[in-house]
């Protein structure tokens, strides 16, 4: 269901033109200056704008000249009861989708708000597409501490080569980015980057998984299948938590490694491969070792070159870098204006703990762009998305902290965690200002109509 928002000083027009569009099932907004429609085109996703001409304070061709800088997507349909030929070119020339003149011709206002969201909707899935092709790419790998140019460095001396490496780092610090970037420089990025994650494969098949198997080597083996060793001939294998391998399989990778073979399980032929292996770890594999968990000769094959990736707490420097990358990121995916965070924000995030690292952060951020109706997400917010809901820098101790603690094993789905946390959000935010609808939408930097009808979809009741 497409969203309007109408910007008209005449309370008659407003309505009327409220009363058409939401009989043909459109969602309607409507405010009565320039300024209030500019705040709601920064909160809300809005797909189509109805704005008059002749307005006080700030006239509609004002109002599209400053939304067109940074909502350059969403069509403007500009209203005049003093059009001329000049003043639609004039239109036109800043951005404007159509012209209509008042009074207004119900057939061609329907048929010209049709059009308008139709090339919207063709300019979105165009760049739904852009960004499926670009997501495609590898992505960089931020961060301007010492230890991530280091890592740079390293990548760009050793991805010519053939020397085979070894990634190790906690989880979520990005360990996967490295082994892609050794790919992308090498003289092998022509060819396929093959993964495995050993953690996830159990056991008794990972090593058909890894050389393959012939049809009827054991009871489900109904086809022969091709392992990964023999797909990634020619290009990279990345061993992603080796550390979890079992022994036997071990044994079979260093041979591969060693004599540049392989025998599918069930077979007697040797099938030669040639394959680079960059391989991973979140453990210490020496210790592994020493318990007999990890071969020695496999691991110094493997270590030809090791490069480690250091957790986020030991990079904060990078969290603001990484914070606006992913808000960026995240924004565009779900279609929205880039929202800001602010300082206050951003020197909150640096003192969190981070120990999922920087898949942590990235959740971290979506939580606060999906929680948030505001286009600004300060501490408050931070405070409220930190689901451990631990004291951090005693944020959960400050005036007004919540306390709704979030037990994630209860919720079945994202959508589950989504609706829950924002339904308390909102309880709280009511409860704080007594149960003032008008004043809580302030708060929240919404619409009153937006804030009703959350109240409805969550049933939220004054107690």
């Amino acid at each position: 269901m497409s969203t309007i928002l109408i910007i008209d000083d005449e309370r008659a027009i407003r309505s009327s033109l409220r009363d058409i569009l939401e009989y043909e099932d459109y969602t309607i907004l409507d405010v009565d200056n320039g300024r209030d429609g500019l705040d709601i085109l920064k909160k809300e996703k809005i797909d189509l704008v109805l704005c008059d001409i002749k307005m006080n304070n700030m006239d509609g061709m004002e109002v599209l000249a400053e939304a067109h800088q940074s909502n350059p997507d969403v069509p403007f349909i500009m209203i005049s009861g003093h059009g001329t030929i000049e003043t639609a070119v004039e239109a036109a020339k800043k951005g404007a989708f159509d012209f209509l003149e008042k009074p207004l011709d119900l057939n061609r206002l329907l048929i010209t708000v049709r059009n308008a969201l139709d090339k919207s909707s063709l300019v979105t899935e165009t760049k739904v597409l852009k960004r499926k092709v670009s997501s495609s790419k590898t992505k960089d790998i931020l961060g301007e501490s010492g230890a991530i140019k280091r890592i740079k460095e390293t990548i760009d001396r050793v991805a010519p080569t053939e020397a085979r490496v070894l990634i190790t780092g906690a989880n979520g610090s990005g360990k996967e980015l490295v082994a892609r970037w050794l790919h992308e420089k090498s003289n092998r990025a022509q060819a396929p980057l093959i993964e495995v994650n050993c953690a996830a494969i159990p056991s008794e098949l990972i090593e058909s998984e890894l050389f393959g198997h012939e049809k009827g080597s054991f009871t489900s083996a109904i086809k022969q299948r091709i392992g990964k060793f023999e797909q990634a001939s020619g290009g990279t294998l990345f061993l992603d938590e080796i550390g979890d391998m079992s022994l036997s399989a071990q044994a079979k990778v260093l041979r591969a490694l060693q004599e540049h073979k392989i025998t599918r399980v069930g077979g007697d032929k040797e099938i030669d491969v040639n394959v680079r292996v960059v391989a991973a770890t979140n453990k210490d594999l020496l210790k592994e070792i020493e318990d007999g968990n990890f071969r020695m000769d496999l691991y110094h094959r493997l270590s030809v070159i090791l490069i480690h990736v250091p957790a986020l707490i030991d990079r904060v420097d990078d969290i603001p870098l990484l914070s606006t990358n992913f808000c960026e990121e995240i924004c565009m995916e779900y279609g929205i204006p880039v929202k800001e965070i602010t300082t206050a924000a951003m020197r909150e995030l640096s003192h969190l703990p981070w120990t999922g690292n920087i898949r942590e952060l990235r959740n971290m951020i979506e939580r606060l762009i999906i929680l948030s109706d505001r286009s600004i997400t300060d501490k408050d917010v931070v405070a409220f998305a930190n689901p451990s809901r631990e004291p951090v820098n005693g944020i959960a101790h400050e005036k007004g902290a919540t306390n709704y603690g979030l037990d994630m094993d209860s919720f079945d789905s994202f959508q589950d965690y989504k609706d829950h946390a924002e339904k308390e959000f909102i309880k709280y935010k009511l409860e704080k200002n007594n149960w003032n609808v008008s004043k809580t939408a302030d708060d929240l930097d919404i619409q009153r109509s937006h804030l009703y009808s959350k109240i409805e979809k969550f049933g939220l009741k004054r107690d």
